[in-house]
């Protein structure tokens, strides 16, 4: 006789969904702001744009993944802080442009649902779409059996903000003389992760594992980190930076002319999008705090200098470019915001 097959046999488990829907509900319903229409459960997300206080308003736009920083997180089974590593991926792309968040929609597929599990990862992309001004209007979980472990899963999301047309940062208003000011990160934000894991735990926690390996992966997470009484995981999990509020800060009060996001390509790749040609920005090295879980990274993977600056942000995880008059209250800003500022660079005429 055929076996009688029903969704959950092959893995998919409705009533488990049903429980996550139901469990985030409060939680995005939270980030709800007047322009938000619609409510979570919808076919698609409302959203009022009440563009008056614009001349010229002008939708941006940004999509990102925490990548496999993802894959460490359901490791350690730690999932509060992953989605806030999402909302800076996504949003600090647009806050580059000088553009104000509007919403976020996210994407979590997993290999089996855990409706506890879906509602922590959830909470805290509401927790970073919230302290960034934006609103989490929607999103999507889908079970995909086979396809990942149990207790794994991918996070992705996207982000619609908006700008003035006539306020746009960009490469069209760098000029040779302007300075480079970079803004600390203290940690890795979530790019790099592939290279550090492999860096750190060898082979120990790659897919295909066996059960020993990633009993000896997790040893080596719980133990001593880079710094007193932190845990590598604590490190290596800690969520990213929220550049976007602090960028909202200086606009309306510093002509910032560019900015430059520092994700995977490092620093001087990711500054170079937002100089003009004819233009190049001269980075002086040492210049800033390298955070020591980059020294542990290089140490333990044996990983060259070069390779290091071409893959991590190294400490600067933000970058601003600007007429040099404004660094001082610039710097004074950030530090209001609780960050740390300093010149690294200089743009100069490309030789």
């Amino acid at each position: 006789m055929n076996e009688i097959l029903d969704y959950a046999a092959s893995g998919v488990n409705i009533a488990e969904g049903d429980r996550a829907v139901e469990g985030i509900k409060a939680i995005v319903g939270a980030t709800a702001v007047p322009q938000v229409l619609s409510s979570i459960g919808g076919f698609g997300g409302l959203f009022e744009l009440g563009a008056d206080e614009f001349k010229e308003p002008v939708l941006v736009s940004s999509t990102d993944g925490v990548g496999t920083k993802a894959y460490l997180a359901a490791l350690a089974k730690r999932y509060s802080s992953i989605g806030i590593d999402l909302v800076a991926m996504c949003v600090d792309d647009i806050a580059v442009l000088g553009a104000k968040p509007l919403f976020l929609l996210d994407y979590l597929s997993v290999g089996q649902l855990d409706a506890a599990i879906a509602t922590e990862i959830v909470s805290g992309v509401a927790s970073g779409a919230k302290s960034c001004g934006a609103s989490l209007l929607g999103g999507e979980m889908a079970e995909h059996p086979g396809s990942m472990p149990p207790g794994h899963f991918d996070l992705a999301g996207f982000v619609v903000g908006i700008v003035e047309k006539s306020e746009i940062w960009g490469p069209h208003r760098v000029c040779a003389g302007d300075l480079v000011v970079g803004i600390d990160s203290p940690n890795m934000r979530s790019n790099g992760y592939s290279l550090a894991r492999r860096a750190i735990f060898g082979s120990r926690c790659e897919p295909g594992a066996s059960q020993s390996e990633i009993t000896e992966a997790l040893d080596i997470g719980r133990g001593p980190g880079s710094v007193d009484s932190v845990t590598l995981f604590d490190e290596l999990l800690e969520p990213s930076v929220l550049y976007s509020p602090v960028l909202a800060g200086l606009g309306g009060r510093i002509p910032v002319h560019a900015a430059a996001h520092i994700t995977g390509g490092g620093l001087e790749a990711n500054l170079a999008r937002v100089i003009p040609t004819g233009l190049r920005a001269r980075i002086d090295k040492g210049t800033w705090v390298v955070p020591s879980i980059f020294e542990l990274i290089q140490r333990r993977g044996s990983i060259s200098d070069e390779e290091m600056s071409k893959v991590f942000n190294m400490g600067i995880g933000m970058t601003l470019v600007l007429d040099g008059s404004f660094v001082s209250e610039v710097i004074e800003i950030l530090a209001s915001f609780g960050r740390r500022g300093y010149v690294i660079g200089e743009v100069e005429r490309d030789a």
